[in-house]
C-alpha cells in the first residue's frame, strides 16, 4: 500500500524538478530571465512604434505632392 503511493506520478514529477535542479538550474535560470528581459524590450518598443504610426487618417509626409 506505501510502496504504490510512493511510486507514482508525485515521484516523476520530483524526480525531473531534482534533475533540472541538478543539471540546468543556473543556466536554465539565467536563460529564461534573458529571454524575459528580451521580450519586455520587444513589448517595450512596439509600443513605441505603435505610438510614433501614422494614425490611418493622415498620410504620411513623405507622400505630399
Amino acid at each position: 500500500m506505501v510502496l504504490a503511493d510512493l511510486f507514482g506520478p508525485d515521484l516523476i514529477i520530483v524526480v525531473v524538478v531534482l534533475l533540472v535542479l541538478m543539471f540546468g538550474g543556473p543556466r536554465l535560470a539565467r536563460n529564461l530571465g534573458a529571454a524575459k528581459t528580451e521580450f519586455e524590450k520587444g513589448l517595450k518598443n512596439s509600443k513605441t512604434s505603435a505610438a510614433d504610426a501614422p494614425k490611418p487618417d493622415e498620410t504620411p509626409s513623405g507622400d505630399e505632392k
